[in-house]
């Protein structure tokens, strides 16, 4: 099996590559538009009770959804390929941004705010200069932790005609019982797997960079 297994890695590595860059560019995609709406939803609603459980309960409520349930209702609406995909991605991976955004937030301690507002500085540039910054570590967490979820929603998306290394598994466990189709199964998981890891590390590796030693946790 070992055997049978790289040699079906060594004849079909140019598709898997095609597939593997496919499913990391959907993933980062996705996250950047994720966090960028994410991040902006903690910002407008961190200081009041009721619209942070507002925007955390809604964005849960997705989290509840089926991956495949969700990418079949989209399809009516937008079609197959490309953007139920983005769609359903980009609502799955919302929940642990905008909860560690509002955490991240409401943890900066308040006695710092004073003292920027004391100094003459603007309601954004507190929020630009001395919030988010301090804020950062959790909200990293939080697009770590959705990065994750994202790299196995992401194969969901091959039922669509979607990118990436779901379209290996799908077609394995369409041929069941065929010479290759545990192969196939196995390269697309295996694949996920490893891209999945490359990112975390780029995280890590992202977070030595811009938090301050002081305030890394």
């Amino acid at each position: 099996m070992a055997v049978n297994f790289w040699e079906y890695l060594g004849n079909r590595h140019q598709q898997l590559l095609t597939d593997a860059f496919q499913h990391a560019s959907a993933v980062f995609q996705c996250m950047v538009v994720a966090t960028v709406i994410g991040i902006t939803l903690g910002v407008v609603t961190y200081r009041s009770d009721w619209a942070g459980n507002l925007a955390t309960t809604a964005t849960s409520t997705i989290l509840t959804i089926p991956s495949l349930a969700m990418i079949g209702l989209l399809i009516p609406i937008v079609g197959l390929g490309v953007p139920p995909t983005v769609i359903a991605l980009t609502l799955y991976g919302l929940l642990p941004i905008v909860r560690n955004a509002i955490v991240g937030l409401r943890g900066v301690d308040p006695s710092l705010v004073d003292a920027a507002r004391g100094i003459g500085m603007s309601r954004v540039a507190q929020l630009a200069r001395v919030e988010l910054p301090l804020a950062w570590p959790p909200i990293l967490t939080g697009i770590r932790v959705s990065t994750q979820m994202l790299m196995g929603i992401a194969a969901i998306a091959a039922y669509a005609s979607g990118p990436g290394l779901g379209n290996e598994i799908f077609r394995g466990i369409a041929s069941l019982g065929s010479k290759n189709a545990l192969n196939q199964v196995l390269a697309g998981t295996l694949g996920i797997i490893v891209l999945a890891l490359l990112f975390d590390a780029a995280y890590v590796l992202v977070g030595r960079l811009t938090i301050p030693r002081g305030i890394r946790v």
